[in-house]
């Protein structure tokens, strides 16, 4: 037992000791109710925050080692009208903001031109006629607004590019093969439009940033999306036997399907339970009943390239962490699980998923499974991060910070595993992450607020006000 504890203070020491790299720190008397969010350009490595309140927008540079080298201060578009921020886009080494009405309808564009140290504005009126909007995507060249046409085959972007143009892109997939869960056969329309609560809403559609660790709550989406300035990758797996994958191409606006099984397990299909992620051109599925799992990487044409397989009775040999267990009936805290047959019966009885994660050569993956939103009991654990809670429904969102709250109020079950780059299992300790060091200065360091979060080159950069010193503090973080 002294051992025990003896290791787990030298592990939470070595966590809190790599904590303290601060770049830099401002005094500042900053008011209540303020929201900030931050682009990032990784070709000049410079940084822009955006500081905004119900009155004004101000806009600080930062250069690569987080000191201010200029910034710009302007009216914050009316409120009544431009009830969110909702994307940016970078041109040259000035940033375009793109605030929308609640309908989307109207749109207002903010451009922070640093050289002439002016602000540009500029309106839009958008038509969204019989379409759903899913998703929205920014990146240095432009800010994209997906939708799906009601009772049709088609995708449309809604794009605005780096000079402040918009146009419009239909995608249209006649052709493509489209069942819902049940193997109905239906349209693009009717896939996203199935209803998959209390876990996932009908046109929803969950953006997936991996250079980020992605947590359980979003990588069990059943319809997910994956992002960069090329491509927009889109999987469905609301069926249990096969992920479909639409590749769509940012250059041309074409778009391909690939149709990729999973691993067949006999048995009532209602008991069922499956998923996958998407990651370097590879997909990573997982499969399971009550009492068997499946694991496989394959390419995009259905060809295994590894595969593990695990019963109630085996050992998960390819896991480097214990089990464990967040939330649920027991208080709210954390405990290990003893078996894998609890593994597997737990996870195929919650909503399943996996999620990869770079580490230098080698990809951390996580599996698991985790419930919708449960009733609160009482006071959310410290381990779940409730206090940074409130910047997800901020007017400026950021889905890096907001990943520290995914648990909170639900049930998770999951292990971790390293693998190399052929998807060989590497037996170890796993080293903590930057994300985890975050958290344990988050647990001694709680008066704080108008957090950010965001990632430069390595290293994670997180930005808080500390409300007792009145100072505006950067702090560095790595893997």
């Amino acid at each position: 037992m002294i051992k025990k504890l003896f290791i787990t203070c030298l592990f939470f020491n070595s966590l809190i000791s790599y904590s303290q790299d601060i770049i830099n720190s401002t005094v500042v008397d900053l008011k209540k109710n303020r929201d900030v969010f931050q682009t990032v350009n990784n070709e000049k490595k410079t940084v822009t925050l955006f500081v905004s309140d119900k009155e004004k927008v101000k806009a600080i540079q930062l250069n690569e080692k987080m000191q201010i080298t200029d910034s710009i201060s302007t009216a914050r578009p009316d409120t009544k009208k431009y009830a969110n921020m909702i994307g940016y886009n970078i041109s040259n080494n000035h940033t375009r903001l793109y605030w929308s009405s609640n309908n989307y309808q109207n749109i207002f564009a903010q451009l922070y031109d640093f050289d002439t140290r002016k602000t540009i504005t500029k309106e839009y009126t958008i038509v969204l006629k019989n379409e759903k909007i899913l998703q929205k995507f920014s990146e240095n060249e432009n800010f994209y607004i997906l939708t799906v046409l009601k009772n049709s085959n088609n995708f449309k972007f809604h794009v605005f590019d780096n000079e402040g143009n918009y146009t419009e892109r239909i995608i249209t997939l006649e052709g493509f093969h489209f069942f819902k869960s049940d193997y109905q056969k239906s349209d693009l329309y009717g896939v996203i439009g199935e209803n998959l609560l209390p876990f996932e809403a009908p046109f929803t559609l969950q953006n997936i940033t991996v250079e980020n660790p992605t947590s359980l709550t979003d990588a069990a989406k059943k319809r997910k999306s994956y992002f960069n300035d090329k491509k927009l990758t889109l999987t469905f797996d609301t069926n249990i036997d096969f992920t479909q994958v639409i590749i769509i191409d940012l250059k041309d606006f074409t778009a391909t399907e690939k149709m990729v099984k999973k691993q067949f397990i006999a048995g009532d299909r209602t008991s069922l339970n499956s998923n996958s992620f998407y990651f370097e051109n590879k997909l990573y599925q997982i499969k399971s009943s009550s009492d068997l799992l499946y694991f496989t990487i394959k390419d995009l044409d259905s060809n295994i390239l590894k595969e593990y397989v695990v019963n109630s009775a085996t050992p998960i040999d390819f896991k480097n962490s214990e089990i464990y267990q967040e939330g649920g009936d027991f208080g709210g805290g954390k405990r290990i699980l003893e078996t894998t047959s609890q593994f597997i019966r737990k996870i195929n009885n919650l909503n399943s998923g996996l999620s990869c994660y770079h580490i230098g050569q080698n990809t951390l993956i996580t599996f698991g499974g985790v419930s919708a939103v449960q009733q609160s009991t009482g006071q959310i654990a410290l381990g779940q991060f409730g206090l940074i809670g409130a910047l997800a429904s901020a007017a400026m969102y950021n889905p890096t910070m907001t990943s520290f709250n995914a648990y909170s109020n639900r049930k998770v079950v999951k292990i971790e595993g390293l693998f190399d780059k052929d998807g060989n299992h590497i037996k170890g300790e796993l080293q903590p992450l930057a994300f985890d060091k975050i958290r344990t200065f988050f647990d001694k360091n709680n008066d704080v607020s108008s957090q950010t979060l965001f990632r430069m080159g390595d290293f994670y950069n997180l930005g808080y006000y500390d409300n007792k010193t009145k100072e505006y503090i950067i702090r560095k973080f790595a893997d």
